[in-house]
């Protein structure tokens, strides 16, 4: 069956009903206004969806939103511990260190939120001296001593700086010397000195990222001039000129537009101008590994703003470098297939949250909900191109979703198993819902269930065949069931249907009738079901002395006969099996005659 979304033309794309919460107020703090989106929520289903008028006029008409920012760092009582062993053995050994916790850490305890992510800049020492003199202090006072963890730079993958890493009262902390970048022409590959403190937050990818706290001193340090600004209005922009920020390591790319979906800020012009560069765009395809391109894009899909951040990469002409494609497709890509993955992505955003995370509550054998969500978008994401297919070097037909989630991004296998297997059971359950719905297919199921030996009672036709699909898709059943109820071909005019609130209704409603079906048949779990007999004790009842595609064939009968008949017995199961035998014989003897 061929399924299709239900899109409204290219450029009108509408979201279907901004989702609200009332706002929690933060701790004190610098209040100030950003040109953005509403504040990222603290959970997946109650965050507020922006309306725009396109994917490409995303910034376009938003409202003003509120940053706060604290006036200063509350410290938990673990990390005034954690720092306040380091300022020991800093007076013990009379280092003289002035210790600085950089990046992520400071700006989100500015924004009221909890970090566990400690990295320790220092000024005068490498990381791993300096977590040397941590074990020596511990040997002074009689403590056990921590293993050092050493990272090693490489400068293939824009990793300049060695670090050092250890346990501190149960915390890891990252250990690294303050730097300074000098780039010579025609060099992608940097000379790394020990800098100043400003150094190194001038050489950061972001200005929110480029502020410091001083654990000495106890203060926070914006050494750009920029940093507190920019995270007030909600902006993200590099301290440097973006465009050779970006060159330096085209990675901050991506990073911008993970922060920029992340906390619903807003992307800097020249950010957005440097980001679209041919030339940066060329440098992300080939100077950046596909595994950190792949950690970026799914952290993008992990987090709170998915569809932002997917909307930012194809507004800056980067589906296709990050979402890189085979060669020799069947049928070939359209240059509207990034616009299509990404409406897909939205629309089935809209309609999770309509619903409920109980999309998500796979069985007890499955992956978390979490991992169900993630697998879900990218299913979503990717339900445009789920029939284009390309040749492998053994002249294999692989789907193209294969290719991008093991290739392109590096992502597991079984995460492109997953995928691949979700969208073939979405085609089936598309099948499922005219059969549930209307029984209009229901002669054609029928004819594909039945056999010489097997004939489903019309009464049970959708059990077996509901039955059958969830057995092969397993946990993720709910996944295909909502991938094909977003799909699904039946939902009103594919010209102006997305966008209106009551077709969102026949979506969710649609959904929850059959998940509702499929439940009161008793079929959650149904992939648990034990056989009755196994091959040997099939080998036993057909009186056959070897395996082979006969039995293989008794084996898919028999979990047709289970499933239609749920209370039958191992005694009934074999009496069927040669009556149904007996039967067929008869049936060839008669014909020959």
């Amino acid at each position: 069956m061929s399924l299709r979304l239900l899109l409204p033309p290219r450029g009108s794309l509408r979201l279907l009903s901004p989702l609200r919460r009332h706002q929690t107020p933060r701790p004190p703090p610098f209040r100030t206004t950003a040109t953005g989106v509403p504040q990222r929520a603290s959970s997946f289903f109650s965050i507020p969806i922006r309306a725009f008028t396109s994917i490409s006029g995303m910034a376009a008409g938003t409202q003003q939103q509120t940053v706060e920012v604290r006036e200063s760092v509350e410290l938990t009582e673990e990390e005034e511990r954690i720092f306040a062993r380091l300022l020991d053995v800093v007076r013990h050994f009379g280092l003289g260190t002035q210790l600085r916790v950089a990046g992520g850490w400071v700006r989100d305890k500015l924004l009221g939120k909890g970090s566990a992510d400690i990295d320790i800049a220092l000024d005068n020492m490498t990381g791993q001296n300096f977590c040397e003199r941590v074990n020596e202090y511990s040997k002074f006072m009689g403590e056990e001593q921590k293993g050092i963890g050493v990272i090693q730079c490489n400068p293939d993958q824009s990793k300049h700086l060695e670090t050092a890493r250890m346990l501190i009262y149960g915390i890891w902390i990252d250990f690294v010397n303050l730097r300074s970048e000098k780039y010579a022409e025609n060099s992608r590959i940097p000379t790394v000195e020990i800098g100043t403190a400003k150094e190194d937050a001038l050489r950061r990818d972001l200005t929110i990222n480029s502020l410091f706290f001083n654990i000495n001193t106890k203060s926070v340090e914006d050494l750009t001039g920029r940093g507190l600004e920019d995270l007030k209005k909600g902006l993200i922009d590099t301290p440097l000129p973006a465009k050779s920020t970006f060159l330096d390591d085209p990675l901050r790319v991506l990073r911008a537009i993970r922060f920029a979906a992340r906390f619903s800020f807003t992307l800097a012009e020249d950010l957005k101008e440097a980001a679209s560069d041919e030339k940066v765009k060329s440098e992300l395809g080939s100077k950046i590994s596909r595994e950190r391109i792949g950690h970026e894009v799914d952290l993008m899909m992990s987090d709170k703003h998915p569809v932002n951040a997917l909307c930012h990469i194809h507004d800056l002409g980067l589906f296709y470098v990050v979402f890189a494609f085979p060669e020799k497709l069947e049928p070939p890509a359209l240059d509207k297939h990034d616009w299509l993955c990404v409406s897909h992505l939205e629309a089935a955003w809209n309609l999770a949250h309509s619903i409920g995370r109980s999309v998500f509550s796979g069985g007890s054998d499955s992956k978390s909900q979490d991992e169900q969500q993630r697998l879900c978008l990218y299913s979503a994401l990717f339900t445009p191109v789920r029939n284009m297919f390309y040749m492998d070097k053994k002249s294999k037909k692989v789907p193209v979703v294969s290719y991008i989630i093991r290739y392109s991004l590096k992502l597991k296998a079984s995460d492109a198993d997953t995928i691949v297997n979700i969208h073939v059971a979405s085609e089936k359950f598309a099948e499922l819902i005219l059969l549930l719905e209307s029984n209009e297919n229901l002669e054609t199921v029928k004819e594909k269930l039945d056999d010489e030996y097997l004939e489903i009672p019309t009464d049970l036709v959708k059990r077996v065949f509901a039955g059958l699909i969830l057995r092969e898709i397993k946990g993720f059943w709910r996944v295909a069931l909502f991938i094909s109820t977003l799909v699904y071909p039946e939902v009103g005019n594919a010209s102006d249907s997305l966008g209106k609130q009551d077709e969102l209704d026949k979506m969710k409603e649609r959904y929850i009738s059959v998940e509702r079906s499929i439940t009161e048949l008793d079929l959650d779990g149904v992939w648990k079901m034990k056989p009755l007999l196994d091959g040997k004790a099939i080998m036993g009842v057909m009186q056959v002395k070897s395996g082979g595609p006969l039995i293989g064939k008794w084996q898919q009968r028999l979990v047709k006969w289970q499933l239609a008949h749920p209370q039958g017995t191992m005694e009934e199961c074999m009496e069927w099996m040669k009556q149904s035998e007996q039967q067929s014989k008869r049936q060839k003897i008669e014909c020959s005659t």
